[in-house]
Order: structure tokens, then C-alpha cells, then sequence
């Protein structure tokens, strides 16, 4: 499976990924090996503590290197007065008559609380290349939709501050 990701998520999971190689993980092992000198290991609490946190790095870097090595990269070729990824868009919400600021992301950056939708999402769909007036329905599920219209665009570019799960 291939991930859409821009280059810009790319090029922080490659700096996380660097800082883990060349930082975390070498300071992992010699933890490791200074904490199995404190004697039994099946009673070495310090020592499985020191596996874990080694583990969960090594992990960690797995998981980035198979997004890396999976990437698709995509660019945002929306117009100027159209909805593209990180832009910030002022919604109007009919059902609930409320208004509400949200950006539409690649689905590593989503986090909704934070007002960063993801692409893939019925949302996220239904947003992209909309212009400020437009008005839309969102299916979110078979039983459930509503209705959406945009009030305002601000062009946005990927500054990197979303953190990449």
C-alpha cells in the first residue's frame, strides 16, 4: 500500500528518522548494556526497562522507513481560490448553523481535534477544490449527511508543525 504524503512530510520523517539512527538508539543500546552489569536479568528491572525503550525505537524506525521507502509523493495543483491541502478554511456548518476553521491534510498529519482533516476523509473528499461560496453535501455514512458551505480561503503551505504519528 502505497501512502500519499508531500515532501514536506517526507523530509520530517526522514529528520525523525535520522535523529533516531544517529541519537536515540545508540544511547538505547548502551543503556541496555550498562544496565545488564546490575546482575540477575530476570530481576533487573532497570534492564527490561532498557530493552523496552530500545524496542519501541527500533520499531519506531521500521515504521518510518517502510512510510519513506511507500510514499507516494503528491503536490497540491489547485487553483488560487480553491480548496488544496493546508489551507485554512472557514466552514459553515447549516445543521448546527456554526461556523469552524479547518485545513485539509495528508492522512498522517490528521488530527481532527486540532482542525486537520485528513484527504481521504468523506470531509476531506468533499472539500478539496471547493471555492469560498460553494455549498456541499458530506456523506458520512449511508444514513447520515449534511450540508457545508465554504465562507472563506486562506492559502496555507505545509510549515511542518503538524507532528507526523
Amino acid at each position: 500500500m502505497n501512502n500519499e504524503l508531500t515532501k514536506q512530510d517526507i523530509a520530517i520523517m526522514q529528520q525523525e528518522l535520522d535523529h533516531l539512527r544517529l541519537t536515540v538508539l545508540p544511547d538505547a543500546i548502551e543503556e541496555v548494556k550498562r544496565t545488564r552489569a546490575f546482575g540477575d536479568l530476570s530481576e533487573n528491572y532497570e534492564y527490561k526497562a532498557a530493552k523496552q525503550a530500545q524496542n519501541a525505537c527500533k520499531k519506531r524506525i521500521r515504521y518510518l522507513e517502510r512510510m519513506i521507502k511507500s510514499a507516494t509523493v503528491i503536490e497540491d495543483n489547485t487553483a488560487e481560490d480553491e480548496v488544496g491541502l493546508f489551507d485554512l478554511v472557514e466552514l459553515y456548518f447549516e445543521d448546527d448553523e456554526e461556523c469552524q476553521t479547518v485545513s485539509v491534510v495528508t492522512t498522517v498529519r490528521c488530527d481532527p481535534r486540532q482542525g486537520r482533516i485528513s484527504k481521504e476523509s468523506p470531509m476531506g473528499k468533499a472539500l478539496l477544490g471547493k471555492r469560498v461560496g460553494d455549498r456541499f453535501q458530506v456523506c458520512a455514512t449511508e444514513n447520515y449527511s449534511y450540508f457545508v458551505q465554504v465562507r472563506s480561503i486562506t492559502k496555507g503551505e505545509d510549515d511542518g508543525s503538524a507532528p507526523i504519528l
